[in-house]
């Protein structure tokens, strides 16, 4: 029943292009984009008809499944489960959950989408395979979520993944607009259904009004009189889809009643099951001569399953149809499905059956929602439930399914629709675990949307109103309102203050929450030095079994208490943690948080991996952390670009912190190149408020500019500042950054005349003779660098440590110490060179040259001739991980890791994974 493929040449000649990636193994995405009626399905059947010796498979999404979880996913996966004994076993389990082949713990998105697409590898592994996916704007929501997460995936399958869509949605994928025939060839497919000679100018002026869409220039003057072409088709809609299905519309209210009700069924059974709609045909007194009408019109066919001519018939069906109809064949349809095979289905259509309160089907419905979730379905979840909340008489237990479809919809991401629930399940009578359960969802939902200075309030009204009813909530929500303010930074006014105060009147807890929230209100109310131990106890408590979402305010706290080695551990216990259970909405904030731990390890091409992995799994985080990255990579235009950009976010979302996060990368970028001046005003701004974390990473940056600057007076505040929190810290990294800050300022305590040389020059004369400051300022000078080297040396924290040195470095070649610079400005050069930090890189060149040593440019390595990707999975080969390990890491399938080490081999000269580590 497909329309004939006229013209389309541009089209025809991408679908071929792409045909022949797949024949030469690679993968290839598109999406089809048109209104309704335009041709997708045309291209389509071409595409299948001219595929390689393959297999091809087919799914559709059906407007009536849009809220059964999987549907359309488990369509387009059925053919293919003779492979599923082929994936890891996380992966296998998550999706035989998942369809609910088995029973198993709720599965996470991620991991559904990792087994779909080493589902679809495997199934592509003898041969290429065409994976069609039609009318994808009725996609389930879990569907659409795995089938996008796939389509950004697959590489070196030999997988076409093609989706038809209306309207702009799947973004981000590659696309082809579809659009109406030119001109010629929509006038000769008008000419095929015209009835007779028509004038010129009616035939212009339809081929106008369709735009050359195939489906209207073949529907629209069928069954027209010619005096209905010949002066307008009146009172239909004015979109070419809405005219088209007003015409299907028409031509369906001309056919028996008999007909009319069987194509009301068919269009409401999504399957296209023959077999069931004949019994629920039967059901209704309906035979088989009923389905003669429909073929003779070209609107349905009977075969092995029931096929529409157009989804718009579908849709022309359904909408014609009155409510008592409608419910008379979603009775007869929960008459004829089997309620042990299939009983969501059947749940659904008494659901739709039912005129009044049910309580039957409504705890049906419920059940339903609880496979729902157990198979990670969580908006079809919500959807079962507020049907069962409509259909439940008695208040209370109305009350309590609204909340539960309330969270369901909080946990999918539709967070829009949650407070009309919420608003809805305060209806019923009064219960206090109830009502703590709605504040909390509240206080939940205030924070995930408006996370800055606009979450405090609502955040401390519902922590109150908890306080009586559920205390560990409302010391979550208090702690989450701090959380909120902590965001505000110097946005908030006196919201942080207000918050610690407000929160002091709940009971103390014992909990990670809890303890959190003592730490913070401590810190907040008396200070950094009396909440160290404080922070050091609760963070103790906080894992990422239990407290993942407690992460990021953790993560802050423990640089906040130089506790570099905790921090380090966290933010890869809950990467690892998050990978591992597929957790998709939290793995971005916690690859996040890790890459900014891995800044300050030196490691700049991992940081960068994940910043651009967390990117590529959805909304991106906010820009701190590659801002904080820009910056010490040294290139100016693209590190002060972020951090505009990380500026106008924070200022739009009210989150002052990002602001102090902002200028501190611009201190660190200026610092970098030596541009002390403008160092000096970014530590400044940086320093102006105080930041969680944020003060004293700026307190550092000020130290060195200030310093450099001659600006004593504010260096040694800076640096009493910093001392004061070091000292109560008390760890290697703080007693490193005091030892630092120490020598700085007590190097510019000198006079003028003592140094006549500026860093960076290469005024200085003399040898490598003993230093002119060889008195005891200059003993204590050295003995402080060498300090902050020693302690800062015995942590990961190797892009410090480098920093150390080459401050060392620029010390000893000041004190004429030639020889002894440049034992600290080498290493300090060729480390800042090998993380990529181009800045600091350059300016320990600098002073390199003014020792009088030839600095000679870092010989390209192997690192530069592979891909980001490649290089990704160069590390990970080379760490021991197994291609199913860093498919797993990278959402790769393994075979593409595999024609990816093949390639990297190549370029590498190696022959096995053994060789990686020495070469790279």
């Amino acid at each position: 029943m497909g329309l004939e493929l006229r013209g389309r040449h541009r089209e025809r000649e991408m679908l071929d292009r792409l045909l022949r990636d797949v024949r030469a193994g690679h993968s290839r995405v598109l999406v089809l984009r048109g209104e309704a009626g335009v041709g997708k399905t045309a291209l389509i059947d071409y595409l299948t008809g001219h595929a390689p010796a393959g297999r091809v498979i087919r799914s559709a999404g059906v407007e009536p499944e849009t809220e059964l979880a999987y549907s359309a996913l488990q369509q387009l996966c059925a053919p293919l489960l003779e492979h599923l004994d082929r994936l890891p076993e996380p992966q296998r389990d998550a999706l035989s959950t998942a369809f609910g082949l088995s029973s198993g713990r709720p599965p996470e998105g991620l991991v559904i989408g990792l087994a779909v697409l080493g589902l679809l590898a495997e199934a592509a592994a003898g041969q290429p395979l065409i994976c069609v996916v039609d009318d994808a704007q009725w996609l389930d929501r879990m569907s659409e979520v795995i089938l996008t997460f796939v389509a950004r995936r697959l590489d070196s399958e030999s997988v076409a993944l093609i989706f038809a869509v209306r309207g702009d949605l799947l973004p981000g994928l590659p696309g082809l607009n579809v659009e109406g025939l030119p001109d010629p060839e929509a006038r000769a497919l008008l000419d095929t259904v015209l009835p007779g000679l028509v004038d010129a100018r009616i035939r212009d002026r339809i081929v106008a009004e369709t735009r050359g869409n195939p489906l209207a220039l073949l529907e629209l003057p069928r069954d027209l009189t010619p005096a209905e072409i010949a002066f307008g088709f009146g009172g239909q809609s004015t979109t070419v889809a809405g005219r088209v299905e007003d015409n299907f519309a028409r031509r369906i209210a001309a056919l028996p009643a008999g007909s009319r009700t069987l194509l009301l069924a068919a269009a409401v059974e999504p399957v296209g099951d023959v077999p069931l709609l004949w019994r629920a045909a039967a059901r209704l007194g309906i035979g088989p001569e009923a389905a003669a009408p429909l073929q003779e019109a070209g609107l349905v066919e009977f075969g092995a399953r029931v096929r529409f001519r157009h989804p718009l018939v579908r849709s022309a069906g359904h909408r014609s149809a009155g409510p008592a109809d409608l419910r008379a064949v979603h009775h007869a349809l929960a008459e004829v499905t089997d309620g042990e095979r299939d009983p969501d289905r059947r749940a659904w259509h008494r659901a739709h059956a039912a005129i009044g309160p049910d309580e039957e089907v409504a705890a049906e419905l419920e059940q339903s929602a609880g496979r729902a979730l157990a198979r990670g379905g969580r908006a079809a979840a919500a959807s079962f439930l507020e049907r069962a909340a409509e259909l439940t008489l008695d208040a209370e237990a109305r009350a309590g399914r609204t909340l539960a479809a309330a969270r369901a919809r909080f946990a999918s991401g539709s967070l829009a629709v949650v407070p009309e629930l919420l608003a809805a399940a305060e209806i019923g009578p009064y219960d206090p675990v109830r009502q703590a359960g709605i504040e909390r969802l509240r206080a939940r939902v205030a924070f995930a949307v408006i996370s800055g200075r606009a979450a405090v309030t609502p955040l401390l009204e519902a922590a109150v109103r908890l306080e009586t009813l559920d205390p560990p909530a409302a010391r979550a929500t208090y702690l989450s309102a701090i959380g909120a303010a902590v965001n505000a930074g110097r946005l908030g006014g006196d919201d942080l203050r207000r918050a610690a105060l407000a929160a002091r009147t709940v009971t103390p807890g014992d909990e990670a929450a809890g303890r959190l929230l003592t730490a913070f209100t401590t810190w907040v109310l008396h200070g950094h030095a009396t909440a160290v131990p404080l922070f050091r106890r609760a963070l103790a408590s906080v894992t990422p079994e239990n407290d993942l979402d407690l992460h990021w305010l953790a993560g802050m706290a423990e640089h906040e208490i130089f506790d570099d080695v905790s921090f380090l551990a966290r933010t890869g216990q809950a990467v690892t943690f998050a990978r591992r259970e597929g957790m998709l909405a939290v793995l971005p904030g916690a690859l996040t948080f890790r890459a900014t731990a891995l800044i300050y390890c030196g490691r700049f091409a991992e940081a960068s991996d994940l910043i651009g992995e967390a990117g590529a799994l959805g909304p991106a985080p906010h820009p701190a952390t590659a801002a904080i990255l820009a910056a010490y990579r040294g290139q100016t235009g693209p590190a002060l670009e972020a951090i505009a950009s990380l500026r106008t976010e924070a200022t739009a979302g009210g989150a002052g912190w990002l602001i102090g996060v902002a200028e501190y990368a611009r201190a660190v970028l200026h610092n970098g190149h030596g541009d002390y001046p403008a160092a000096l005003a970014a530590a400044r701004q940086a320093t102006g408020h105080d930041d969680l974390a944020v003060l004293q990473w700026g307190l550092g940056e000020l130290v060195e500019a200030a310093a450099r600057t001659h600006e004593d007076d504010l260096a040694k505040a800076a640096r009493d500042r910093l001392a004061d929190r070091a000292d109560a810290a008390g760890s290697g990294w703080a007693r490193g950054t005091r030892a630092l800050a120490d020598a700085l300022t007590a190097t510019h305590a000198k006079s003028e005349s003592d140094h006549p040389a500026e860093s960076g020059t290469s005024s200085v004369s003399g040898g490598d003779g003993p230093a002119r400051g060889g008195d005891r300022a200059g003993a204590g000078v050295e003995a402080s660098y060498q300090e902050a080297i020693a302690r800062l040396a015995a942590t990961p924290l190797d892009l410090l440590t480098a920093r150390a040195r080459l401050l060392y470095g620029e010390w000893l070649r000041r004190e004429n110490r030639r020889a002894d610079a440049r034992l600290q400005l080498r290493p300090a050069h060729e480390a800042f060179a090998a993380m990529g930090a181009e800045g600091f890189a350059g300016r320990a060149s600098r002073e390199l040259l003014a020792t009088g040593e030839t600095v000679r440019k870092r010989a390209p390595g192997v690192r530069e001739e592979l891909t980001a990707q490649e290089g990704q999975i160069v590390r990970l080969a080379a760490a021991g991980r197994t291609n199913p390990e860093i498919g797993a890491i990278l959402f790769l399938s393994p075979r593409t890791v595999e024609w990816h080490l093949r390639k990297i081999f190549a370029k590498l000269g190696v022959t096995s994974r053994r060789e990686l580590a020495a070469t790279v």
